[in-house]
């Protein structure tokens, strides 16, 4: 009963709230004189918690399954127009029509959608006719949530500080493109250590045969878009043979990923493209090395999944439920890397330049900002794993309450029942081995980590 009346709430706060909704101000340019009104940055804040956070959680529980799917997406459709009214009546600095306003009113329509076909669902009602199609539909747009409330932050952004217009718009478009491209990616890769395996082993693809294809297709669309006509400049001529690399290099890796092979082509393009990012010249220093930096980040996250796919997981899938911390490295670089990219646009760098700010101090704050992001991606993914019909499955499967990569303090051969509270019940179990010099297992090969032991877990060999 409570979630029915909390859907009928957010049905008619949707429906008053874009009653209010009044015309855009009659303003042409953005003074950038008038400051902000204290109304904005709570709009903004507001919005970026439920569109950044809240919504996403709410997403994850129902692909769970969760009870709490439905009252948490009603509060944040509530707070989501409680948002929006703030937005359009604020003082201080006015603001012409622009992309964030459209993607306000796409996004509107989209909450009224998604809040009309969840309180169908809950009816239970025409369940063999029209039910079977609502469903998909309504986890689709669900689905979309995580990718209109970014590409809505971002809009968000840009229109407040009045980035992003005239002549800059090509270089925003692109650098927040592929900035969101590497996080998007980063994200795909945490989903598929975590709880992609039992999909790719189902389909009989490897990770790599859909970077691969990914990878080509964006070379394609690169090669032809990089210059609009006019002399050709450095880098027209550097964007435009990038793409050349990726969808070259993609047809390559999909070629060698067939049967559900992994290959080392994606790594390796991803380290090209950090080297010709960290090469990029540019005309302020803050933007060098902030590019620079881009680079450097690519460059590692590439090296890191070539070690990972080659030599921690010996080309071999990860096993459920095995993930190693090592392999939560690439995708925080291209974390990181994404991040970089999309603060290191013209306007953004000289804005920094002109306030006093440093490569370092600006580089800190992205640094930042990665960890955030990555933090909320993996609790996603946790979060995924542990709610709903997922933590009754694993209830049901017995599974250990401990975090993966510890266990309990053995003595003697047995666990010590007496000190299950204590903190050295949760040290890390060491194996024991034959030799501290490593284990010989024939002619000049040495087994360091006693790879050959029954108990073994992995290792390198000479």
């Amino acid at each position: 009963m409570l979630r029915r009346t909390l859907l009928y709430a957010s049905c008619a706060v949707l429906a008053a709230a874009h009653a209010h909704a009044h015309e855009h101000h009659n303003v042409t340019q953005i003074d950038e004189g008038v400051p902000i009104d204290g109304l904005i940055y709570l709009h903004g804040g507001l919005q970026t918690f439920l569109w950044g956070i809240s919504f996403p959680i709410g997403m994850v529980l129902g692909l769970s399954k969760s009870k709490y799917h439905v009252p948490l997406q009603s509060i944040n459709t509530v707070l989501c127009f409680v948002g929006m009214y703030f937005g359009h009546h604020h003082g201080g600095r006015q603001y012409p029509e622009t992309v964030h306003g459209l993607m306000a009113k796409i996004i509107t329509w989209v909450l009224v959608s998604q809040v009309g076909l969840g309180i169908f669902l809950k009816l239970h009602i025409l369940e063999k006719s029209i039910r079977p199609w609502v469903v998909p539909f309504h986890s689709f747009i669900g689905k979309t949530f995580p990718v209109l409330g970014w590409t809505q932050m971002l809009f968000g952004v840009v229109t407040a500080l009045g980035y992003c217009r005239g002549g800059h718009l090509g270089q925003c478009a692109a650098h927040y493109i592929m900035g969101s491209a590497f996080i998007g990616y980063a994200a795909i890769m945490v989903i598929m250590l975590h709880v992609g395996h039992q999909w790719l082993e189902r389909t009989g693809r490897s990770q790599e045969m859909l970077d691969s294809s990914v990878i080509m297709v964006w070379g394609i669309i690169n090669t032809f878009t990089e210059h609009h006509g006019g002399p050709w400049t450095h880098k027209d001529m550097q964007h435009t043979m990038m793409g050349v690399l990726w969808w070259a290099g993609g047809m390559l890796g999909i070629w060698l990923s067939r049967n559900g092979k992994r290959s080392f082509v994606p790594a390796v393009i991803i380290i090209m493209t950090g080297w010709g990012m960290s090469a990029h010249e540019q005309a302020l220093m803050i933007s060098s090395k902030i590019h620079g930096l881009f680079g450097y980040a690519l460059i590692a996250a590439g090296t890191l999944r070539l070690i990972e796919v080659c030599f921690v997981l010996n080309d071999k899938p990860t096993p459920p439920g095995t993930v190693r911390i090592f392999q939560h490295l690439p995708p925080y670089l291209l974390t990181l890397g994404g991040t970089l990219f999309m603060s290191a646009t013209d306007e953004e760098l000289r804005n920094a330049d002109g306030k006093g700010i440093d490569h370092v101090s600006y580089a800190l704050f992205d640094f930042s900002l990665s960890f955030l992001l990555y933090l909320i991606i993996t609790f996603l993914v946790h979060l995924y794993s542990n709610s709903g019909k997922n933590a009754q499955l694993n209830k049901q499967n017995d599974v250990n309450a401990e975090e993966r990569g510890y266990s309990k303090l053995e003595q003697n051969g047995h666990a010590n029942a007496d000190d299950d509270d204590g903190p050295e019940a949760y040290e890390l179990t060491e194996r024991e081995s034959e030799s501290d010099e490593g284990r010989k297992v024939g002619g000049d090969e040495i087994d360091w980590m006693d790879r050959g032991n029954a108990g073994g877990s992995g290792g390198v060999r000479l």
